[in-house]
């Protein structure tokens, strides 16, 4: 998976803000709220997003997929340049990790991100 393409697709979602957290991450929100992180260093070492709960364990069981240190009770997962992680099927899976965080905003936001896009 080609992490600068990654912040790319995650740059494309309706209403994706992308700011600097803990020094030393770019956290990508929809809403205020996470749903990707990857290191500012460039080219991106590696990123983390939110999964459904069904898939973490199928995720996290292939090489270079972790739990996502601090996040992983949230069910997020941290990709490395070791997994065998296609660019497709990492867009697409950063696509769901938005679509899950979006689902939880609440329906006025949701229709105002809508509407600015």
């Amino acid at each position: 998976m080609d992490f600068e393409a990654a912040k790319d697709v995650c740059r494309t979602f309706p209403g994706c803000t992308e700011d600097i957290k803990w020094d030393h991450d770019i956290v990508f929100s929809v809403g205020g709220k996470m749903f990707a992180a990857t290191n500012a260093s460039s080219p991106a070492e590696g990123i983390s997003f939110k999964v459904e709960d069904d898939r973490f364990l199928e995720l996290t069981d292939r090489p270079g997929i972790i739990p996502a240190p601090y996040l992983a009770r949230a069910k997020w997962v941290h990709v490395n340049g070791e997994a065998a992680l296609d660019d497709a099927e990492g867009a697409a899976l950063l696509r769901r990790s938005y679509e899950l965080v979006f689902a939880k905003l609440t329906r006025k936001l949701q229709r105002e991100i809508n509407d600015a896009a």
